[in-house]
């Protein structure tokens, strides 16, 4: 779609009691745009996640200000605190590790809170792991949603990916390299082995690797070769099959079948009665009811 386009480049002094959303690179430091640059050197302080990570990135540019650890573990104690100096008219700049904070990112509670609070939040638009990884997949890239990391209980990531096993649209999902086998295996099983996936890492590194295969090759692979560094798996969306093998079970099997089904494929009772629960658009809690009235009956 063609737009007018209005670039601004005088609005460069910091703004009292503000809060930048700071992008920051992901592996390449001539990432870092001059706009960010002039922020981190112009607030009053950085909230960072790791202190010691956003030091280095500071150094290598030549900047020095104050840092103040603001992270998962610490977030409820540390958010308030941060308001309280922001409404008090200092300015800060919020970073993360490596992209854009507040993407499965405690960075949206803060957000949430400035918000809550009257406080301005701005920010300045840089790096994602996210769109980064999806426009290399070679996935369709008009529809897609991003589902962060997977819970690490093996039977809330089956349940969380059977309810995405139809949805249309590319996945994009966060995994550390120790997770990555199980959760290809549980994708494998919930999404088909012939799904299409593209396993980023080290993207905008030198060692940058983009492997655009199936999840069943992409396991077998795993299996032979330790998968090293953090991985962002860009899914390709549901083509309907599924959709249609869930009508098919639930129109020919009983409830007992259609989890008979699922544990004659290797999944565990619990992981079985979620996957007929999810086909059948109930919990697993009444399923397993529906299930004893009927042995009972």
């Amino acid at each position: 779609m063609e737009q007018d386009v209005f670039f601004e480049t005088e609005k460069n002094r910091i703004e009292p009691a503000t809060l930048y959303l700071v992008a920051t690179p992901i592996g390449n430091l001539s990432d870092l745009s001059d706009r960010a640059k002039k922020v981190l050197n112009g607030v009053d302080f950085i909230a960072a996640e790791d202190t010691r990570n956003t030091r280095r990135l500071l150094s290598a540019v030549g900047i020095s200000k104050p840092l103040v650890s603001y992270h998962e573990h610490n977030k409820k104690e540390r958010g308030p605190v941060l308001v309280e100096r922001l409404a008090a008219g200092e300015s800060c700049a919020l970073v993360t590790d490596a992209g854009t904070p507040a993407v499965s990112d405690p960075g949206e509670d803060l957000v949430a809170l400035c918000a809550a609070r009257g406080v301005k939040v701005t920010a300045v638009p840089g790096c994602s792991a996210v769109v980064t990884a999806l426009i290399l997949s070679g996935l369709p890239t008009g529809r897609f949603c991003f589902e962060g990391f997977l819970p690490a209980e093996r039977g809330e990531k089956t349940a969380r990916l059977a309810e995405l096993a139809a949805e249309r649209r590319t996945l994009i999902f966060y995994e550390a390299p120790h997770r990555l086998a199980a959760t290809l295996a549980a994708m494998a099983t919930a999404f088909g082995k012939e799904r299409r996936v593209s396993l980023c890492r080290e993207l905008t590194k030198r060692n940058e690797e983009i492997e655009r295969t199936t999840l069943g090759a992409a396991l077998e692979k795993c299996g032979a070769v330790p998968p090293r560094g953090e991985y962002v798996l860009v899914v390709a969306g549901s083509d309907g099959e599924v959709e249609r093998q869930k009508s098919d079970l639930c129109d020919l099997l009983t409830p007992a079948e259609h989890v008979a089904y699922y544990e004659n494929r290797g999944r565990t009772r619990q992981d079985a009665l979620r996957a007929a629960a999810a086909d059948r658009g109930m919990s697993k809690n009444d399923l397993y009811r529906l299930l004893q009235q009927q042995k009972q009956d």
